[in-house]
């Protein structure tokens, strides 16, 4: 997908000189695009540049008939939009977004059959079965689940990160989505744009970088359009200051 973010498409792209095919199609079309000559999918359940919502079951389905693998990058979901992660064989998170963890954690799931035929090479002491009882010496001694895949944790971080899951848990993710999506198409609809289905919004307004600015609101700019993400520290009060600012 050209427009997907460069974490889910370098990682595959440096694998070129090894003889790996990347493939990359529009995110609407990738049901179609996945056929027998497809080893593995690789997508965004929610695009960063503008918030579109991946057709998660059908891309799985599609890629089951086929054989293939499916990696997710969730980033820009896990928090507010609920999805089935064991669907997928390997479903990568940022904590730094919808999760409000601090930067510097981070979040995997990897499908026990995958587990399997995967060679942990970054194994330290942490990937260890029991990590205080690896700190020295042979033999090598890997937990049996997926944290053997993992590193040493950046600790002050995941200190963090604990309450903010707490209150994710706390409110509910299908809460949070009804809250964040509400408020975003309050605030398309007062643009005269369509209701969607994403947290994430994109608006192309004149001038509208400025406008927003100059209102002491920040948003960012992605794809050459004014990108706005609501979540549940978010208000209506907030959507409207920032359609009093964009149409005033």
């Amino acid at each position: 997908m050209g427009r997907e973010f460069t974490s889910n498409l370098f990682p595959w792209l440096v694998q070129e000189e090894r003889g790996v095919t990347v493939r990359t199609v529009p995110a609407d079309r990738l049901v179609d695009a996945i056929d027998a000559d497809t080893d593995l999918v690789a997508f965004s359940l929610v695009q960063s540049a503008d918030g579109s919502v991946a057709a998660y079951d059908e891309i799985v389905a599609a890629a089951r008939a086929h054989d293939a693998l499916v990696v997710v990058d969730a980033t820009q979901a896990c928090g507010w939009l609920p999805f089935d992660g064991s669907l997928a064989d390997v479903v990568a998170v940022g904590g730094y977004k919808w999760l409000m963890n601090p930067r510097g954690t981070a979040y995997a799931y990897l499908a026990p059959a995958l587990r399997d035929r995967l060679r942990p090479d970054a194994a330290g002491w942490f990937a260890g079965g029991d990590p205080h009882a690896s700190y020295y010496g042979p033999p090598l001694r890997l937990a049996d689940d997926a944290r053997r895949f993992d590193i040493s944790p950046a600790w002050f971080s995941w200190v963090g990160a604990a309450p903010a899951m707490e209150l994710v848990a706390q409110i509910g993710v299908p809460a949070i989505r009804e809250h964040d999506v509400a408020l975003a198409n309050r605030f398309l609809t007062g643009l005269g744009r369509p209701a969607g289905d994403s947290a994430i919004v994109t608006v192309d307004v004149p001038d509208a970088q400025r406008r927003l600015e100059a209102a002491g609101i920040r948003a960012a700019v992605r794809a050459g359009r004014v990108r706005a993400s609501f979540h549940v520290y978010s208000t209506e009060a907030d959507v409207d200051a920032a359609l009093t600012a964009l149409t005033g």
